[in-house]
């Protein structure tokens, strides 16, 4: 099992950790989500259908089988070791070097970069690794956090599909940002000597 550590300065000397979030992280998973839950059900599905341990595990479960047919995966992100948030592949389609890439937090751990940071190593990953062209990132259009976290990672805004989510029976606005490889080698060129963007001012 990988744990990367995502510690940087503006982080208090706080332990952050990127791992495989699985399906016996279920009571973890569960119990983030109950800290959690109307901030991250403003616009993520699973913070409404995973209301009870198995429904939680079930949502694990469900990301674990992506992950083993190769189609998407989910990452849980660690914060002095509880679980906070994550970022996740979904739509993931090696043959024709495409995937989306997405994020949810609880509200303890907005304002620290955590996402960006997690997000800009599972889609180097994905890049570099996998060969994955296009890397897409969709937010609801009232999703501000989201969407910032697409512009520190250097994507294009493509367009927006308008009404295209029905959240809370509500119809959302999807706005689809991407970056292409060749682009994200060239952003990664010009940052750190690594390549590595510390993230200490990202608010998300």
């Amino acid at each position: 099992m990988y744990a990367i550590p995502l510690g940087a300065p503006g982080d208090d000397g706080k332990r952050v950790e990127l791992r495989p979030l699985e399906p016996w992280h279920g009571e973890e998973f569960l119990a983030h989500l109950n800290r959690g839950r109307e901030f991250i059900n403003r616009f993520i599905p699973f913070g409404a259908t995973a209301m009870d341990l198995d429904g939680a595990r079930d949502v694990l479960q469900r990301y674990a089988d992506r992950r083993a047919a190769d189609t998407g995966s989910l990452h849980g992100l660690w914060l002095d070791g509880r679980l906070v948030g994550g970022v996740l592949l979904l739509n993931f389609d090696a043959a024709n070097g495409t995937c989306e890439a997405g994020c949810w937090l609880e509200p303890a751990a907005t304002g620290r970069g955590l996402v960006t940071r997690a997000a800009r190593v599972l889609i180097d990953w994905a890049i570099e690794s996998r060969g994955i062209h296009r890397v897409e990132w969709v937010a609801a259009a009232g999703n501000e956090a989201s969407l910032n976290v697409a512009r520190r990672l250097g994507m294009t805004r493509d367009g927006v599909r308008r009404g295209a989510h029905l959240h809370h029976d509500v119809r959302h606005d999807l706005e689809v940002w991407s970056v292409l490889a060749p682009e994200w080698r060239e952003a990664r060129a010009r940052t750190t000597p690594e390549g590595i963007h510390d993230g200490t001012h990202d608010d998300h």
